[in-house]
């Protein structure tokens, strides 16, 4: 007895398709680790008053604010350091440091307003003008539950 043609294509077809899987898997892996390294990190490290005084994990509200300072971040190679003020009457200020990767695409100046929101997982920072996100501050939790781990076959 024999199988129709196309039975034996769509065999042929899953057969390879299954063995490209893997390539594919480590691939994506790969790029997600990397992208998501890029974009972001924990609110500890991320975070600070901007008196840089001690105390971190600080609160930040939800709202807009302007970068009013942008610069290489001392001691931590290939990060920036944001200034950033609310655009309010309050003129709440804090620092924000973010992997220069995150901003490679399309780079952040002094006089540009950035939003902020809460999230369950943390903060994510993103441009008010296209409402793109470019840095998710985490949460210790949520920071652990992504890190990398070597996996034994």
């Amino acid at each position: 007895m024999s199988a129709p043609p196309s039975l034996l294509a769509l065999c042929a077809a899953l057969s390879l398709a299954a063995a490209a899987l893997p390539a594919r898997a480590e691939s994506f892996a790969s790029s997600a680790s990397s992208a998501g390294s890029a974009s972001s990190g924990s609110v500890s490290d991320s975070i600070e008053d901007s008196s840089d005084s001690s105390s971190r994990d600080k609160e930040v509200a939800d709202g807009d604010y302007r970068v009013v300072e942008l610069a290489d971040a001392a001691g931590r190679p290939d990060t920036l350091r944001l200034r950033l003020r609310a655009d309010a009457p309050a003129a709440a200020e804090f620092v924000l440091y973010v992997p220069r990767q995150a901003l490679a695409e399309r780079a952040l100046a002094v006089g540009d307003l950035v939003q902020t929101r809460q999230r369950i997982y943390g903060y994510e920072f993103r441009r008010a003008d296209t409402r793109q996100p470019f840095f998710l501050a985490l949460r210790p939790d949520w920071q652990h539950e992504l890190d990398s781990r070597v996996v034994a076959l």
